[in-house]
Parts: structure tokens; C-alpha cells; sequence
């Protein structure tokens, strides 16, 4: 691979975002600018930036790298990364729109009356979304030293520093712009080729490295599937998306509850249509890039296959656009979670100010960057999946149980959230030493969701029901507000 073609692509998607991110700047004048964007994001642009920040480098590098790996179990990813939008669609957008918070535990401190649950939340919401951005910089490190040859590091770096200077620089404002921008890149970025290379593949130009009968062996099919993995994954895919910080940031940022419901329709339609390419990828990968595998290179499928399969000016093209679709992905997802996270850290630490919010987003940036650099990439998909995992067991129980039932109280939500976070950390962080000295607990402890989010749910039902009083005065008013439509609260013109 030319290292020109991945110099270029980089330099020239990083200057778009700066450009962009800056024109923001123009228009972000107020704090409810940097937080919220004013709340006037309409459905379409909403969707748009939703798409670009959640399309991260697992959805971008990674699904494709698993369906290389495993098959048919690699589907899952994308089928469970769409369908918790259904459940945010069905069971939170409109509600949590209708909250009036700017942040998580902006709701949780106005639903339970409780500054502890929000301190908790406030923790949770950052581990979360440090965990989060260190994928997105393992996935820049990736592709910068596979396509330019320059030390990993620079990846983390250029993207950890662009991210810092265009969040604090505008805010949400600004990166709803360059978020939007960023979605029509990557979908382009992977249509485009997976297009050009069925048209080869078609053509017979080119002939598989695998026959079918072994890229696809009967063996890999649906029935090699581990029921309990799969069932665990979905559960945190499902129940993760709705506890993802910088995914319901967003819906504080909608007009209103009717167009947090539009937006996520719309969302539901962009997911579909863009995981689309990623699997088309994976499955080219299988016959003709199966070396991959076993270098420990899967997730670099979609960056090597274009010129592989398509060697002169066009290839180098097609790579080209692929890079930058790859590069958007991980300054995309970053900024969101950016946000996010100095939202939070601005409002509980440094008094909510603009100038609080410039010195959250610095070090909302710097702190995953040092864990990145410190840390070596795992596969892409597989990591996010873990973070889905704990999202689910800490932060979704009580968004749920908190729009819906009307007994949650402030400990029974701090009891389940230690709870899922306890249990689900120590599955994660433990998990590779306890599976090496137990092997029938590895499945448990590599898709730990199955299991940690019941107890979590049952730890903070048992909970709020024992403590009946604590149940706050103010909570019929609120989930009133709640499930409301805005038309019904207003007064009628003759009343």
C-alpha cells in the first residue's frame, strides 16, 4: 500500500472535520449551545450525527474483522447494534427528551432526588465513556500504521488531539455538524467499494484464495453457535445501547419528544443500510483475504482488501476512501463520547461553564490516550461488546426502571448500578486469569451480560421495594413529565 494514499486521506478527512467543527464555532455562543445544542437539532441532521458517532470502529473495522474470524457469529453484532435502537425508540427516546436534563445524571438527580445517585451515575457515565474512546484510538493506531507506516501511537495521538480541539473549541453545537458530515463519509466510503469489488468478483478477474465449500464450511453455519455467547451478546447489545452516554446526550438535543422519536426511526433506517457493507466485506474477506485470520489482522480487512482485489489507480482510490471513512469513524464516535463526558465532569466538578466545559473536554481526551498508548489493541468488536456489557448492567436498569416504575428509590438505583458495575468489572478485568483456572467459566466471564443483568435489575427492585419511603414526593409529577406529550401540557388557546 502506498503510504501517500493513507498520508492523504488522513490529512484530508482531519482538515474537513477542523473546518466543519470551526464553521460550528461560529454559532455556538450560549451554554446551552455547548451542551445541548439549544435543543434545535432537527430529526434528519439529529439522525445524521447520531449515525456518525455511533458507527464506531468496531461497526466500521470490527464487524467486518469478525465475520472473517467466526462465521456466521460475527452477524450478531450488527443485528443487535440496530436493534438497540428499537428498544431506545420503543422504551426511552421520547421520555428522556421530555426530561429536560443535559446530562445522565442531570435525570438521575431530578427523577430520585438524590445527589449520591447522581455522583454514582456521574462516575459510571465517565468510566464508561473512557473505556469507550480507548477502542476508537486502538482502532486510529491500527489503521495509521498499516496505511502510512508510521508508529502506532500517532494514530491515538492525532485523533485524541483533533477530537480535544474541536469539541472544546464549539461544543455540541459544533460537532453535530461535523458528526453529521462524518455519517454520509463513512457510508460513501464503504458503498463505493464494496460495489467496485462485487463488480470484480463478478467479472471473474479475480479468483478466490478459498473455494466456497471452505470459506463457508457447513460447520461454521447457525448451529455452531454457543446459545448461552449469543444470547449473553445480544442482551448486552440490546440493554448496552440504552445506556450509552453519548448516544442519549443526543435526545436531549431534539426539539421536542415526537422528533426524539422521528430521529430514532430514522436512525433505525441509516443502521440498516449502512451494516449492510461492513458484513458484505466480511464475507469477501472470507474467500479472498483469509490469511488475515491468522496473522491476527482481521480487523485491517476492509483497509487491505480494496487494493488486493483491485491493484493499480483504482485501488489505490478505493483505499484511499476507505481510510477516510475509517478515520471519520474514529474522530466521529470520540467527539460524541467527548461531549458527553464533559458534559458531566463540567457540571459536577467545574460549575457548568463554557470554560469548565474547554477544560472537561481536554481531559475527557487525555486520560483514554494515556490508557490507549499504555494498552495493546484486542479485537475491535469484541472490546465494545464488553462495554456494552457493563453499560448494561449499570447504567440501563436505572434508566429503565426509572422512566417506568414509579418506585425506584435513590438506593435501590446506587445498589443495583455498584451491583452490575462490581460484577461485570470483575468479569472483565478478571476474566482471562479465572477462565485459564476454570474453563467452564470462561463463556460466563467473556460474555458476562446474561447474568449480570438480572442480578443487577433484582439487586435494585429488592432494594427500592425495602425501602418504600424513599421514594421521592416529587416522582408522580415527574414521570408525568415524563409521558406527557408536550401538546397535552400546554393550555388550549380558550382555556
Amino acid at each position: 500500500m502506498n503510504p501517500a494514499v493513507g498520508y492523504s486521506a488522513i490529512v484530508a478527512v482531519a482538515v474537513t472535520s477542523v473546518l466543519i467543527g470551526f464553521y460550528g464555532l461560529r454559532v455556538s455562543r450560549t451554554t446551552s449551545d455547548f451542551y445541548v445544542a439549544s435543543r434545535t437539532v432537527r430529526p434528519w441532521w439529529n439522525a445524521s450525527a447520531i449515525g456518525g458517532e455511533y458507527l464506531s470502529a468496531a461497526s466500521f473495522l470490527g464487524v467486518a474483522g469478525l465475520i472473517l474470524l467466526t462465521g456466521v457469529g460475527g452477524f450478531w453484532f450488527p443485528i443487535g447494534y440496530t436493534a438497540g435502537y428499537l428498544m431506545l425508540l420503543l422504551f426511552v427516546a421520547a421520555p428522556l427528551r421530555r426530561s429536560g436534563a443535559y446530562t445522565i445524571p442531570d435525570f438521575v438527580r431530578a427523577r430520585l432526588d438524590s445527589i449520591a445517585a447522581r455522583r454514582v451515575t456521574s462516575v459510571l457515565v465517565i468510566v464508561i465513556g473512557w473505556f469507550y474512546i480507548v477502542p476508537q484510538l486502538q482502532g486510529a493506531a491500527l489503521t495509521v500504521r498499516i496505511t502510512t507506516g508510521l508508529p502506532s501511537w500517532a494514530g491515538s495521538v492525532a485523533v485524541a488531539l483533533i477530537v480535544a480541539g474541536v469539541v472544546a473549541a464549539g461544543g455540541m453545537r459544533s460537532i453535530t455538524f461535523v458528526q453529521a458530515f462524518q455519517f454520509w463519509l463513512k457510508l460513501t466510503a464503504l458503498a463505493v467499494p464494496v460495489f467496485a469489488l462485487l463488480i470484480v468478483v463478478g467479472s471473474g478477474s479475480v479468483e478466490p484464495v478459498l473455494e466456497p465449500v471452505a470459506a463457508f464450511p457447513a460447520e461454521a453455519g447457525p448451529s455452531s453457535l454457543d446459545w448461552y455467547r449469543t444470547v449473553s451478546l445480544m442482551v448486552a447489545l440490546l440493554l448496552g445501547t440504552l445506556g450509552l452516554p453519548h448516544v442519549l446526550v443526543r435526545f436531549y438535543t431534539n426539539p421536542d419528544g415526537p422528533a426524539a422519536r422521528r430521529t430514532t426511526v430514522i436512525v433505525l433506517g441509516l443502521l440498516s443500510v449502512f451494516y449492510l457493507f461492513p458484513t458484505a466485506f466480511g464475507l469477501l474477506g472470507r474467500a479472498f483475504a483469509p490469511d488475515l485470520a491468522t496473522t491476527g489482522e482481521a480487523d485491517a480487512l476492509i483497509l487491505v482488501l480494496p487494493d488486493r482485489l483491485v491493484p493499480g489507480p483504482v485501488g489505490q482510490l478505493l483505499t484511499a476512501l476507505v481510510i477516510a471513512g475509517a478515520f471519520a469513524a474514529f474522530l466521529s464516535t470520540s467527539s460524541g463520547l467527548v461531549v458527553s463526558l464533559a458534559g458531566v465532569i463540567s457540571q459536577d466538578l467545574l460549575g457548568g461553564s463554557v470554560r469548565g466545559f474547554r477544560a472537561a473536554a481536554l481531559v475527557s481526551s487525555l486520560v483514554p490516550l494515556a490508557v490507549a498508548l499504555a494498552t495493546e489493541s484486542t479485537g475491535l468488536a469484541g472490546s465494545v461488546g464488553l462495554v456494552f456489557a457493563f453499560t448494561a448492567s449499570t447504567l440501563c436498569p436505572v434508566l429503565l426502571l426509572g422512566i417506568w416504575w414509579r418506585g425506584l428509590t435513590s438506593r435501590g438505583a446506587i445498589s443495583g448500578m455498584v451491583t452490575g458495575a462490581v460484577l461485570s468489572g470483575a468479569a472483565i478485568l478478571l476474566g482471562g486469569p479465572l477462565a485459564s483456572a476454570a474453563p467452564a467459566v470462561r463463556p460466563l466471564l467473556e460474555q458476562p451480560a446474561a447474568w449480570t443483568v438480572p442480578i443487577a435489575v433484582a439487586v435494585t427492585v429488592i432494594v427500592s421495594v425495602a425501602d418504600r419511603r424513599g421514594v421521592p414526593r416529587s416522582t408522580d409529577a415527574f414521570l408525568r413529565r415524563l409521558h406527557v406529550p408536550e401538546d397535552a401540557r400546554r393550555p388550549s388557546a380558550d382555556s
